[in-house]
């Protein structure tokens, strides 16, 4: 993490990007207290340890630009601007949810947002990425899809035909590979013979850089020289974000893979860690403001869920809406 680096942006804009961060970190820890409160039921699975990726991404990607996501995108929408007060209301199952109810955790959605939903199969919606690209392009919008996944995608066969198609067809698609080195819950050398994500990438002939996941300054400049490369070229990027979730692949998980010893070194230069650091050396931010932020922040959450808990469920009358068939 640069200080030349830092120089590019303002005191304000940093300080938005730490309470970004800050804001779902927060927000994840309180939905794991909701999960074993039996508020939340279903899935979770848990963002902490990686809200630079979202927090960076989101803020070089422009209003127009469309972004498609896995089931541990609670830190995307949130960052993305996506009413916190409707993701907890989801996740509650409630029809004020962002889903009307229907999604959960692993299915968040915003058609405003020009968020087009998590997606619970690991690799399904890289195809998806790939129709978004393909519309927009056939009807000569000068906009970009960013695709979520995390390194478990690598191994199924719709990455290597998405990003194959991509390149071949020349889409506007920004592929973000999130790996925390784990997928689910199995090392990645352990089912990968070739780990080097970015080579995979560019044997289909798309531009590919590995990135500092844990560094918001290196993840935002990144992203800004894919989408300057994407819109210049008309060709699709590949991002590899190296992080580590903090937190185990779901809250079902034992998380018996990997030691202990492990996660505490890697929670020592995790990104709000690192970019907290950076900014008290600055002199731009110290722990008046850290509580400031903190009781906004915890505000907002307690906010998010006295809406979710005065929400409403869905009246059984609407059990067969929007199905394909009610009778056989």
């Amino acid at each position: 993490m640069s200080k030349d680096t830092l120089e590019k942006f303002s005191q304000e804009k940093c300080l938005k990007l730490f309470y970004e961060m800050l804001r779902i970190r927060r927000f994840e820890e309180k939905s794991a207290e909701l999960y074993s409160a039996g508020k939340i039921r279903g899935f979770l699975h848990l963002y902490n340890g990686e809200e630079a990726i979202a927090v960076g991404v989101m803020e070089m990607l422009r209003d127009e630009d469309s972004f498609i996501g896995t089931y541990r995108e609670h830190g995307h929408a949130l960052a993305r601007g996506v009413s916190m007060k409707s993701i907890m209301a989801e996740m509650y199952g409630k029809v004020e949810g962002c889903s009307r109810g229907r999604g959960g955790s692993m299915h968040l959605y915003d058609k405003e947002k020009k968020f087009y939903g998590g997606n619970a199969i690991v690799g399904g919606h890289l195809p998806l990425a790939v129709g978004l690209g393909l519309a927009d392009k056939m009807q000569n919008r000068d906009v970009v899809t960013a695709c979520f996944f995390g390194d478990g995608a690598v191994a199924e066969g719709e990455f290597h035909e998405s990003l194959n198609l991509a390149a071949l067809w020349k889409l506007p698609v920004l592929f973000v590979c999130e790996n925390n080195f784990y997928a689910m819950g199995t090392q990645i050398s352990r089912e990968e013979s070739q780990v080097d994500l970015c080579a995979k990438a560019s044997s289909y002939n798309v531009k590919s850089v590995a990135v500092d996941g844990m560094d918001i300054l290196s993840v935002m400049e990144e992203t800004q020289k894919a989408i300057d490369y994407i819109t210049k070229n008309e060709s699709p990027y590949f991002l590899e974000f190296q992080t580590y979730r903090f937190r185990a692949h779901s809250m079902f998980d034992a998380e018996l893979y990997r030691d202990k010893k492990e996660v505490e070194e890697w929670k020592k230069k995790g990104p709000i860690v690192r970019f907290k650091k950076l900014l008290e050396e600055q002199k731009w931010l110290d722990e008046a403001k850290i509580k400031e932020m903190e009781k906004k922040i915890a505000t907002e959450i307690q906010a998010s869920i006295e809406f979710a808990e005065n929400g409403h469920w869905e009246p059984i009358s609407h059990l067969t809406k929007d199905v394909y068939c009610e009778e056989m």
